[in-house]
């Protein structure tokens, strides 16, 4: 989230922030994006006592409130509805932190050394009806080094996830034209 907020203060970039939504109220990204100047709510979904529809249909309610076209997933935790998915369907955005295919769902980093894997890495994909399935927009790989814990090939993964996020979301924005007008995004759950 903060590295989408960071290229998004370039006037050159072609998206704007205009919201940040987490459905944890104590999620470190709210204040994060109001200390950059960007609208951050919380939408707690604990109010709505598993009814998972109810509380998306507000979510959705504030990403159009807001004037979003695009939604960035960042650290979203949660498998969205169908109805939620086919709401933005083709314009929300998800990064996850595996060469996807490979490893989709959580635990990517120890998954990917219990496989012996030589590179890992992180994947920008469409949102789909399927977890970690949508169509691939981006990806960069790290070695996987002798001796590496799961937590250190993370860290090297996270600053790719830093990188490649911006690049993808310009990437998309743009199409193929490279002059499409500047677009509205919303980020969802960002608790990195």
């Amino acid at each position: 989230m903060a590295a989408l907020i960071g290229a998004a203060r370039d006037p050159h970039f072609p998206a704007e922030i205009m919201l940040v939504v987490s459905n944890r109220p104590d999620a470190p990204g709210l204040l994060l994006a109001r200390e950059a100047g960007v609208r951050a709510v919380a939408i707690d979904h604990r109010p709505f006592a598993g009814d998972r529809a109810a509380h998306e249909a507000a979510v959705d309610a504030a990403l159009h409130d807001a004037g979003t076209e695009l939604v960035c997933l960042a650290g979203y935790m949660r498998l969205l509805t169908p109805a939620l998915v086919e709401a933005w369907q083709g314009r929300m955005l998800n990064i996850h932190p595996s060469l996807l295919p490979a490893f989709p769902g959580l635990d990517t980093h120890s998954r990917a050394l219990a496989a012996g894997v030589k590179l890992h890495g992180c994947t920008v994909h469409l949102v789909t009806q399927t977890m970690d399935e949508g169509p691939i927009l981006a990806q960069a790989a790290v070695p996987v080094l002798p001796g590496d814990t799961a937590e250190a090939l993370a860290e090297r993964v996270l600053v790719q996830e830093h990188l490649l996020y911006p690049r993808a979301l310009r990437c998309f924005v743009l199409g193929d034209q490279g002059t499409l007008p500047s677009r509205n995004v919303a980020l969802a759950n960002p608790v990195k």
